[in-house]
């Protein structure tokens, strides 16, 4: 089976249930994703399924063809950084998950609330670093770029309205010089 993983696809030879986590770790050698429980519940093996979290423990990797897939490996964002610059790991086991959570959270909510946060955040750490977690959440949101919006499409008009002006009228007056410089 081909997958899309960090950007490249990868051709894998495994049977169709499988865990994601075990065509990762044993076939790829991307050991970054961790095992913890095997049944979907610490977040330890949370990677990104395009672009949302999914626990790789449980993810059948023949469900993911045609899919995008990220890795902790092929994980890029501002909270790798604040992670560090706010020395959130103990151990660091659960680590990878945490910041696969952490990112996909901002990246659908720039400016959680702590209580964002609590309901999102759902991945377990064994040393109970929630505070120094939450904290890097809130250090890279103000990490973050501005988002770049869309440019609206000015033939399209404003959004829910007319393009040009309202019937009857011509628009702006024309300059009286005929507009030449």
């Amino acid at each position: 089976m081909k997958l899309n993983i960090n950007g490249a696809d990868v051709e894998v030879e495994a049977d169709a249930d499988t865990p994601l986590l075990w065509v990762l770790r044993e076939q790829l050698g991307m050991t970054g994703t961790k095992f913890g429980c095997g049944i979907g519940q610490c977040g330890a093996c949370t990677v990104h399924l395009n672009g949302q979290p999914i626990r790789s423990c449980i993810m059948p990797a023949s469900a993911l063809v045609g899919q995008t897939l990220t890795t902790i490996e092929g994980l890029d964002h501002p909270v790798q950084q604040a992670w560090l610059e706010e020395q959130v790991p103990q151990c660091g086991y659960c680590q990878s998950g945490q910041l696969m959570a952490a990112a996909s959270l901002l990246n659908n909510n720039r400016k959680p609330s702590d209580e964002d946060i609590g309901k999102w955040m759902t991945n377990l750490c064994r040393c109970g670093t929630y505070d120094r977690i939450r904290k890097g959440i809130h250090a890279a949101s103000e990490a973050m770029p501005e988002p770049v919006l869309p440019m609206p499409d000015l033939e399209a008009g404003p959004p829910g309205g007319e393009a040009g002006p309202p019937e009857g009228e011509t628009g702006p007056p024309a300059p009286a010089d005929g507009g030449a410089e």
